[in-house]
């Protein structure tokens, strides 16, 4: 043994102590942080709230972010109150800009109920106004409809090509992109929607995933798990509700819409796996917000309304 090159026991012993407390004494490396989701609700459930503003009613519900519906005169009713927020003019933007950064308070996305196939130029007039509105709130993501009013089923896919892609091009050059929402009889057909971002074949377009319309068209739950993990890649909103279907009913292809008012429920007492969802969104690098959106609150006492949605906001958030 060459005693140079060598350490003896009691060296070895004495010099891997130290190094063992001096590794106690640094700071550990911290692990990859997850991505933080806003966790909100469609603006329509702020009246719940009981605030003097919006921003008001956010706080006391315990919403990060709202969707905001916008209407083509660009007024946004559900949250106008006595200021009339409006995104028709630059001063409207602004003030309402103002405010937001004033309350803390975010807009995750806006609402736009499209009638594509009745009035396409107008619609895209109106595309084009919102994105720009959009780009300059950073809201980056605008939920469309893409449903048939007047065309058939067959001439419907490839004038919904067309009309999505003229929507992509209108927002070029922003961060703003389209989340269809699986809404209706159409959008709610993985076949369908498959076609569509095939033949659109642009990044902007999206869906803002509603995880009971899914089940409300009649897949049996134990098949929407797939569908999700299908489409999470393509989500850049979200709408949390859910349904709560009798045990023999839950696993069998129903008709489309087959009791929804009976059966529509709370997120946290529906038959969708709420958790289940949040980890196949998180494993697809998910990076938008949770979004409730309860249909079922006309059911509840009045009495006891705001406390569900507050109560449905948490349960998200702690899933997180």
């Amino acid at each position: 043994m060459n005693s140079l090159n060598m350490l003896s026991r009691r060296d070895f012993v004495k010099t891997t102590a130290t190094a063992i407390a001096a590794a106690a004494t640094m700071p550990a490396l911290a692990a990859p942080k997850r991505a933080r989701w806003p966790v909100g609700c469609r603006d329509v459930l702020l009246k719940y709230g009981g605030g003097a503003t919006p921003w008001e009613s956010m706080k006391n519900l315990g919403a990060d972010a709202i969707e905001v519906q916008v209407l083509m005169d660009m007024s946004c009713p559900q949250i106008s109150g006595a200021k009339g927020y409006t995104l028709a003019s630059e001063q409207g933007v602004a003030a309402l800009k103002a405010d937001l950064e004033a309350s803390g308070c975010q807009i995750s996305a806006f609402m736009m109920a499209n009638r594509l196939d009745e009035q396409l130029d107008q619609e895209m007039e109106w595309t084009a106004r919102v994105v720009k509105a959009a780009a300059s709130l950073g809201v980056n993501v605008i939920r469309i409809d893409v449903v048939p009013r007047k065309l058939s089923e067959a001439e419907f896919l490839p004038f919904a090509i067309e009309a999505c892609s003229r929507m992509c091009r209108a927002a070029e050059g922003t961060p703003v992109r389209f989340g269809i929402e699986n809404h209706g009889k159409i959008t709610n057909d993985p076949v369908f929607l498959r076609k569509l971002f095939k033949g659109v074949g642009s990044p902007k377009l999206g869906l803002t995933l509603d995880i009971a319309n899914f089940y409300w068209w009649g897949h049996p739950e134990k098949d929407l798990y797939a569908i999700y993990q299908e489409f999470a890649g393509r989500a850049f909103h979200t709408h949390f509700k859910s349904i709560r279907y009798p045990a023999e009913m839950r696993n069998v292809k129903r008709a489309m819409g087959w009791e929804y008012s009976k059966h529509s429920a709370p997120i946290d007492e529906g038959d969708i796996d709420v958790k289940r969802v949040i980890r196949i969104l998180r494993k697809a690098r998910y990076a938008g917000d949770l979004c409730v959106e309860d249909e079922s609150i006309g059911k509840q006492p009045k009495e006891k309304q705001a406390e569900v949605v507050k109560r449905q906001l948490q349960y998200l958030r702690n899933m997180l």
